[in-house]
C-alpha cells in the first residue's frame, strides 16, 4: 500500500493512537457520573446477576451485537441460553452459534484479569463459527486471516461496489497484532505497573481507542465486529468497578448503526489524533449507562408499587394488568387503558371490567383520564405522566366511569 493510502494503518504515527483529554473532560465526566448512579441504584436495591434487568442487558448485548452484522438470533433461544448460563432452569442449547457468542462475552466480561493473547482471540473466532462456516461459505477458523486479496469492507451492487474501509495486508496482521495485544496488556490497570511509554488515560478512553485499533487491523476473515465489541467489554471489565453487567452498549450502538459506522470510517481515514472518535464512543457508553438507570429506576418503581398494592390481595385479572401497564412503562401502553382493552385482555364480561376498573382508581392503582367513551386509564405511579397535559397528581375519581 501506497505511503499515500488514506488509511489510519498507514499513517507515519501509526499506531500511537492520541486523544485530548481537555477536550474530551466534559463528555467523560457525564458518562463517569452515570456509571456511578448506575451501579448505585444497582446497589441500593441489591441487584445481582439473575435480576431481571441483569438478565435482559446480557440478552441484548448478545442479540444487538449480532443484529449489527445483519444476523437475527431468536430472543427466546438467548434467553434460555443466558438463563441456563446463569444457573437457572431451561431447556437445553438448541443454537452453537448463539451459545458461542455467549462463551465470548461471558468470558470478555468474568476473564478480565486474564491476559489477551492470540490464542484467546483466535478461540473467541472459533467460538462464533462452529461449523467453520460464515453462511455458506468456508472461512479461516481460529486463526488470522491469510488470503492475499485485499481485506475490504464494501457495499453496493456487483461492478459499483463502494469501499469503507481497506485493512491491512494479511501478511502485515501478525506483526500488526502483536503491537496492538502489547499495548493492550500494558494498559491494562495493575497495581504498580509500569506501563512504559503507553499512557494509561481513562478506561473509556482505552475502551475506545481499542476497538479502533483492532478494527483498524481487521485480523480476522470474518467476526471481527464482534470480537472487537468484546474487546471493549474487557477493557470496560479491567477498569471496573467488577459490577454485575447491567449495560448494553451494542445495544446502544445498534441504535446508532449507520452514525457508529460513519464514526468508525472516519477515524479510520484520520490521522492518529482520535479524539472526536473517542468524543462519540464515550457519548455512546453514557447514552448505555442513562438507558441502564432508566431501566432500574423502572424496577425500583414496580417494586415501590407492589410494596403499595400487595399482589396476593389482588384478583389474578387485576395483577395480570397491572403488571402488564408496569412493564409498558410510562406511557408504554398505547392509547391507555379502556373497559374493552381490559375485557379483551381478561377474558371478563362488560360488568366485570367497569367493576374492576373502579375499583383499582378507588384503590390508587389507576388514574382516570376523559369522560364517558373517552375514558382512559393510567397506572398510577408517582411521577409517570403518560404523555398527558393534566396534572398526574391531580385527586383520583372514579368520575364517568
Amino acid at each position: 500500500m501506497s505511503s499515500r493510502s488514506p488509511w489510519i494503518w498507514a499513517h507515519p504515527e501509526w499506531p500511537h493512537l492520541r486523544y485530548d483529554p481537555a477536550a474530551l473532560a466534559p463528555a467523560l465526566a457525564r458518562a463517569h457520573s452515570l456509571h456511578g448512579q448506575m451501579v448505585g441504584r444497582a446497589q441500593a436495591i441489591g441487584l445481582n446477576e439473575t435480576h431481571p434487568v441483569a438478565l435482559a442487558a446480557l440478552s441484548d448485548e448478545m442479540m444487538a451485537t449480532a443484529a449489527i452484522e445483519g444476523e437475527r438470533l431468536a430472543l427466546e433461544v438467548v434467553r434460555s441460553s443466558v438463563m441456563r448460563r446463569l444457573g437457572l432452569p431451561g431447556p437445553p442449547p438448541t443454537d452453537r452459534h448463539v451459545e458461542g457468542l455467549l462463551d465470548v462475552i461471558s468470558d470478555a466480561w468474568s476473564g478480565f484479569d486474564q491476559v489477551l493473547d492470540t490464542d484467546r482471540l483466535c478461540r473467541w473466532q472459533a467460538a462464533l463459527f462452529p461449523g467453520g462456516t460464515s453462511g455458506l461459505r468456508r472461512i479461516a477458523v481460529g486463526r488470522y486471516r491469510e488470503h492475499l486479496d485485499p481485506m475490504q469492507i464494501v457495499s453496493g451492487p456487483p461492478g459499483r461496489e463502494q469501499v469503507h474501509f481497506e485493512a491491512p495486508p494479511s501478511a502485515d496482521v501478525p506483526g500488526q497484532m502483536q503491537q496492538f495485544l502489547q499495548w493492550f496488556n500494558k494498559t491494562a490497570p495493575q497495581p504498580r505497573h509500569d506501563l512504559g511509554e503507553w499512557p494509561l488515560g481513562d478506561g473509556l478512553a482505552r475502551a475506545a481507542m481499542a476497538h479502533l485499533w483492532f478494527e483498524s487491523i481487521h485480523p480476522f476473515e470474518d467476526g471481527n465486529g464482534r470480537i472487537g465489541r468484546a474487546i471493549v467489554d474487557l477493557a470496560l471489565a479491567q477498569h471496573g468497578p467488577r459490577e454485575v453487567r447491567l449495560h448494553s452498549l451494542s445495544r446502544q450502538l445498534l441504535k446508532s448503526r449507520a452514525a457508529y459506522y460513519d464514526a468508525l470510517n472516519r477515524a479510520q481515514r484520520g490521522s492518529c489524533d482520535v479524539t472526536d472518535w473517542v468524543h462519540w464512543f464515550v457519548t455512546q457508553c453514557a447514552d448505555a449507562y442513562l438507558s441502564t438507570v432508566r431501566i432500574i429506576d423502572q424496577a425500583i418503581e414496580k417494586r415501590r408499587f407492589w410494596e403499595q398494592h400487595p399482589s396476593h390481595t389482588l384478583p389474578d385479572r387485576q395483577r395480570k394488568v397491572l403488571q402488564r401497564l408496569l412493564d409498558d412503562g410510562d406511557g408504554g401502553f398505547l392509547g391507555g387503558l379502556n373497559a374493552d382493552k381490559y375485557m379483551k385482555m381478561t377474558g371478563v364480561s362488560k360488568a366485570t371490567a367497569t367493576r374492576d376498573l373502579s375499583q383499582m382508581v378507588l384503590a390508587g392503582q389507576l388514574r382516570s383520564h376523559g369522560q364517558g367513551k373517552a375514558i382512559r386509564y393510567y397506572i398510577q405511579v408517582p411521577g409517570w405522566t403518560h404523555g398527558l397535559a393534566s396534572d398526574p397528581a391531580a385527586p383520583l375519581t372514579p368520575d364517568a366511569l
